[in-house]
């Protein structure tokens, strides 16, 4: 059986990539490659083209429409957008209550690296009483700080729980960056660099950073695959390409 697909966000980096994962799948077919200029976020469900798979892979501002509008249709849905926070997931999750028999997997990045990244970061974090995060991205990516940052910040004040939150000092002061669940975040936007993240760990005498740097495209092609083939006997919420690769 052939699952029809709908990307949002076709037209963009990330969006190309997913629509070309999607055509080189057998099980799978491309049957809506909607732009923003398809408002997917206003218009009905026509517009996916009876997919019973849609992705969303926009900009954060239009993302929660787009995703109820699928949901609504009865598809599930995988999000690839960034600016899903706590707040945002809690309120999808509300959504998907009385919808049992749909899912929403929430990806916030495909590379296989990354997730291991963050993996091994949760592990370190109760080891060191500071950290911070530093990532950087090409200078058109319009939000800050990523999708991956508030993510790895979340996932490592979750693995401190028994320890508290790590140290921070001087947090008035603009330059230290903003604060995800008490880790300090520092973004870069600059051109002739694709996605790198720095965790950086502190205690007395040592430090340990963990670094993963994205320098192809082709790296997320794995985790779009994995995600792609998951997504469509998802139910309720699922956050994390690591949920479907056993990571974490």
């Amino acid at each position: 059986m052939v699952t029809p697909v709908a990307v949002v966000g076709a037209s963009g980096r990330l969006g190309a990539l997913v629509a070309a994962v999607v055509e080189e799948l057998p099980d799978f077919d491309l049957v809506a490659r909607l732009s923003s200029r398809d408002r997917a976020h206003e218009a009905d469900g026509s517009v996916f083209a009876g997919a019973r798979i849609v992705v969303d892979v926009t900009v954060p501002a239009l993302s929660p429409a787009i995703v109820e509008n699928a949901l609504a249709t009865g598809a599930n849905v995988l999000v690839g957008t960034s600016g899903w926070s706590g707040e945002r997931l809690g309120t999808l999750r509300a959504s998907l209550e009385p919808r049992p028999e749909q899912g929403a997997f929430v990806v916030p990045n495909f590379s296989i690296g990354s997730v291991l990244g963050t993996h091994l970061a949760t592990i370190a974090a109760p080891w060191f009483p500071s950290v911070e995060i530093v990532e950087s991205h090409h200078a058109g990516k319009i939000d800050s700080p990523s999708g991956t940052a508030v993510r790895t910040a979340e996932l490592i004040a979750d693995a401190r729980r028994d320890v508290g939150p790590v140290d921070a000092p001087h947090v008035d002061q603009r330059a230290r960056g903003q604060q995800v669940a008490s880790v300090p975040i520092h973004s870069l936007r600059l051109p002739g660099v694709k996605a790198v993240q720095d965790v950086v760990l502190s205690g007395p005498g040592e430090t340990l950073t963990i670094r993963h740097d994205t320098g192809d495209d082709a790296a997320y092609l794995p985790g779009i695959r994995a995600a792609l083939q998951a997504v469509g006997s998802m139910r309720g919420l699922t956050v994390g390409l690591g949920s479907v690769l056993g990571i974490g």
